[in-house]
């Protein structure tokens, strides 16, 4: 049975992550998704994940940007944009929006361990069939505590709540 959450009118979260896996891209849920799926429900309008910079990867993550049409978000003008290759490798972070809602892209979350301890530490979950890594409590907690804004402290009080549960 599908859940409900996964998929809004304008914040398609099942349709972004089903893309995503079944490119294969090697990648880890972070930011608010995160936050819901190990400890608190909450709003958020958008996607986070940190992903693996090897070659095969990026070339994968850029096919399924490009099928999104992916734009760069929070940009006045229509900038050219091409989520290529070695556009992902340039840079640590990318807001983007998509039809299927929007997406940021981090190589280097603030606070977060390199990537392959990252994805080593990560929790695998069942959302609607598909297996996605979400970053473990502890790495969320350092990336909040890292990020420090309003939300980030509210965030941290449920992870933190959430950890003594376990």
């Amino acid at each position: 049975m599908p859940e409900p959450w996964l998929d809004q009118p304008t914040f398609k979260l099942g349709s972004l992550l089903r893309r995503l896996t079944e490119a294969e891209v090697d990648f880890v849920i972070v930011g608010g998704v995160a936050v819901v799926l190990q400890a608190s429900p909450r709003f958020t309008r958008d996607l986070d994940i940190c992903y693996a910079t090897a070659g095969e990867n990026l070339e994968r993550l850029s096919g399924v940007l490009t099928d999104l049409d992916a734009k760069l978000r929070g940009v006045e003008e229509d900038l050219p944009f091409a989520p290529d290759p070695r556009t992902l490798t340039q840079t640590q972070i990318l807001t983007l929006s998509t039809g299927e809602g929007d997406i940021d892209l981090l190589t280097e979350p603030a606070g977060s361990p390199d990537y392959a301890a990252l994805r080593r530490r990560a929790d695998r979950m069942d959302l609607d069939g598909l297996t996605v890594a979400v970053a473990s409590i502890e790495d969320l907690i350092a990336m909040k505590r890292a990020a420090g804004r309003p939300q980030d402290l509210v965030d941290l009080e449920a992870l933190e709540l959430a950890r003594r549960r376990r």
